[in-house]
């Protein structure tokens, strides 16, 4: 009884207790049902945050097209291996280290005890990592090896999904292409980074702005039925179509690689254009780096196209040449003294490439095509005057920049403050200036007097939207000479390549195609003060030149610098190997027919088409013609070539007949013979080689069909072309000139 009134006060205060406690719950409930918030932070966020998942939609770097939409460089999924070594994954983690890098050397490049090294890698602090990568050799995992490290069924063993750039063709306009590098940003994010070339130029075009998707999930990350889902596309980057031409850029690759392999010059730069738009078709040097593995780039970072400037040489030439017929003041058949000339008395006489000795008194037109000095000197300075000059120097657009659409490019350095330094710039001594101002001065003599400004993007587009973004159009920087004087200026340049006296003669001729061009041997600056380098190698051999020369499609300029030659070997030779086979082989590949040469042993073919094959056979012979059926029929459908062409006696006239075609033996045949059955028959073109036909693939009297591919395989007859083309004593100093 006495401890009655005790308990019941304990629990009185108790009730009190709980009580109050209740009461400040049911306050705080309804406190946060009104206000929605707790401790300051608003719940709602809280819960979102908290059960609303975020994934990041990854946008896809734009692609590289050439002009014809084949891929330069595009983004391709990869895949990154990844080993798990926590234990509390059970049962996915690496339970046998040993066992697993057995196996995985056998899928990547990467030693046993490499691999296993990794597998049992311990942090600082001696704890194992969740888990470890593979570095370089683990990264950029094509399909094939991922599925084939998958049926290993190796426990841990996972890979992460990324991308890569690829790069389909390998070392193929790398400096104009550029390349590309994952970089971390300031948040942690690991981005995708143009370098040299397009890629960096373009970075901010070429990369796109990643998407966002947003859902409700559980408390452990699953996908809510009926939860808010919230999509933020990807914006893709835009893509990049180059005025490249794929096929082109092949054909110059692989010239540059034999005379790389052949003579092992310091550097080699070659550009390809078209010089009626101003289309880079084709650009490369040596030495270049493969822009995935960027194996070679630690040997140049620069395009030397555009940002290297030099002493051009005698290509320098062709606009001195154009300039003086533009004023009217160059006559082919006036006479100078060759050999030497001095511009000041006491100035250093300036002499002729033979050591000096010229050729005695000479027409400038001859001049032109030995490339003498003497003969440039004396129209700068006597015939054009200094100060005429320099303004072509201007008009033709040696002092800028070309504006070429690639990062980092030079302008030139124009030395003309002394008479000497003034008519050296005439035959290209003393004055720098980049291959790409030469190539956009060259678009003025083969485009009829318009110079085109060269440019490397054709257009940009919008894939996700498929709408062009920019379309580059031609834009012409000038008129420096008129459509005359290029069309004069040509005809004198074709006589460099054609004329016997020419320093380009037997080198640059391509067979059914008239070149016109400017050979060029540039000296090189000793490093070490005091003049240029001596020695036979020591210079810059380059050609300028176009084709075909009435009707010019394309521009071709190379330059090779200090080949490994000796003295026996000129050093046109290896600019000649990159020059005729690129120039050939893309004008037959843009069905650019040859020229239709007129002789004075030659006329008119007769109109034999509608006529039985046998009356058309005997006209021909009867005009001194030769036949050649290309079809089962009996009656003449049409004639390659046709009434309006003047031929060489003796030359093949194809009639194509009104039944099934057929196909002839072209054994030693001429490329000129074998192009008019390929245009004829509406056939594909393919040869090897130069001369005349050892081979052919389609078999003689074999069923022809309209589109199939014809391919010839052609040898040079070298007796006979030595016994037709005797070296004369010009030529010989020719060879041993080191100077043209």
């Amino acid at each position: 009884m006495k401890k009655q009134p005790n308990i019941n006060f304990g629990a009185a205060i108790l009730f009190l207790i709980f009580s109050l406690l209740f009461f400040v719950l049911i306050f705080r409930f309804v406190s946060i049902q009104v206000t929605g918030e707790a401790a300051g932070h608003a719940l709602a966020a809280k819960a979102q945050q908290k059960y609303e998942r975020e994934k990041t939609i990854q946008a896809k770097r734009g692609t590289i097209y050439d002009r014809n939409g084949e891929v330069i460089a595009e983004d391709t999924i990869s895949y990154k291996l990844v080993a798990i070594l926590d234990k509390s994954m059970e049962p996915d983690y690496v339970k046998d280290p040993e066992k697993t890098a057995a196996a995985l050397s056998k899928a990547i490049d990467m030693e046993e005890s490499e691999i296993y090294k990794i597998l049992t890698r311990k942090t600082k602090d001696g704890e194992t990592p969740f888990q470890v990568e593979f570095g370089k050799e683990g990264r950029d995992l094509p399909l094939k090896t991922k599925k084939e490290i998958e049926d290993m069924k190796l426990p841990g063993i996972t890979f992460i999904t990324d991308s890569k750039r690829f790069y389909p063709n390998g070392v193929f306009a790398s400096h104009l292409v550029g390349y590309v590098e994952k970089k971390k940003s300031e948040t942690n994010k690991t981005d995708t980074v143009g370098m040299l070339g397009i890629e960096q130029s373009l970075n901010n075009v070429l990369t796109g702005k990643d998407g966002k998707f947003s859902y409700e999930s559980d408390i452990w990350g699953y996908l809510l039925p009926n939860g808010d889902q919230k999509i933020k596309p990807a914006q893709n980057g835009k893509d990049v179509y180059l005025t490249i031409d794929k096929k082109i850029q092949t054909f110059l690759e692989d010239s540059m690689n034999k005379v790389d392999e052949e003579y092992k010059p310091k550097k080699m730069v070659a550009v390809v254009a078209d010089p009626k738009t101003g289309e880079i078709l084709a650009m490369g040097q040596r030495p270049s780096f493969h822009p995935k593995t960027k194996e070679g780039l630690e040997e140049t970072w620069h395009n030397e196209v555009i940002e290297n400037s030099f002493e051009p040489g005698s290509t320098m030439k062709i606009f001195t040449l154009a300039a003086a017929i533009e004023e009217g003041v160059f006559d082919p058949n006036e006479l100078f003294k060759s050999g030497s000339y001095k511009v000041t008395e006491n100035s250093p006489a300036i002499r002729d490439h033979n050591q000096g000795r010229g050729w005695g008194s000479i027409t400038y037109l001859e001049g032109v095509q030995r490339s003498s000095n003497v003969a440039f000197a004396k129209i700068v300075k006597e015939k054009l005057g200094y100060e005429k000059y320099r303004e072509y120097i201007t008009k033709f657009g040696f002092e800028d920049p070309t504006g070429i659409d690639l990062p980092n490019e030079t302008g030139g350095q124009i030395a003309y403050e002394w008479p000497l330094d003034k008519v050296t710039t005439g035959f290209g001594q003393g004055s720098a200036i980049t291959p790409i101002q030469q190539v956009q001065a060259a678009t003025a003599i083969a485009n009829d007097g318009k110079m085109m400004q060269p440019h490397v993007i054709s257009s940009i587009v919008d894939s996700d939207k498929n709408e062009i973004v920019k379309k580059t159009k031609p834009e012409v920087k000038g008129n420096p000479i008129s459509a005359e004087t290029a069309k004069k200026t040509r005809d004198i340049l074709e006589t460099v390549v054609s004329s016997e006296k020419g320093t380009g003669y037997k080198r640059y001729n391509i067979e059914g195609y008239e070149v016109a061009g400017k050979t060029g041997t540039a000296q090189i600056p000793d490093p070490n003060g005091g003049g240029y380098l001596t020695g036979h190698e020591n210079f810059i051999f380059s050609f300028l030149g176009m084709a075909p020369k009435d009707n010019p499609e394309l521009i071709i300029y190379v330059a090779v610098q200090q080949p490994d030659i000796d003295l026996s070997t000129n050093g046109a030779e290896p600019v000649s190997k990159i020059f005729k086979p690129v120039m050939k082989s893309s004008l037959q590949y843009l069905n650019i027919e040859p020229a239709k040469e007129q002789k004075a042993n030659s006329e008119q073919a007769p109109e034999v088409e509608g006529k039985t094959v046998e009356e058309a056979k005997a006209e021909l012979k009867k005009s001194g013609f030769e036949a050649i059926v290309v079809g089962k029929g009996s009656k003449v459908e049409r004639q390659v070539p046709g009434n309006m062409y003047t031929l060489l006696e003796g030359e093949r006239v194809i009639l194509r007949t009104d039944g099934e075609l057929t196909v002839p033996d072209m054994t030693s045949w001429s490329l000129r013979d074998v192009m008019k059955v390929a245009k004829l028959a509406d056939l594909k073109l393919n040869t090897v080689g130069s001369g005349y036909v050892v081979k052919q693939n389609l078999k003689a009297g074999s069923t022809l069909k309209e589109g199939d591919y014809l391919i010839v395989e052609l040898e040079p007859p070298a007796e006979k072309y030595n016994e037709e083309n005797p070296e004369s004593e010009e030529q010989q100093e020719e060879e041993e000139a080191v100077l043209d």
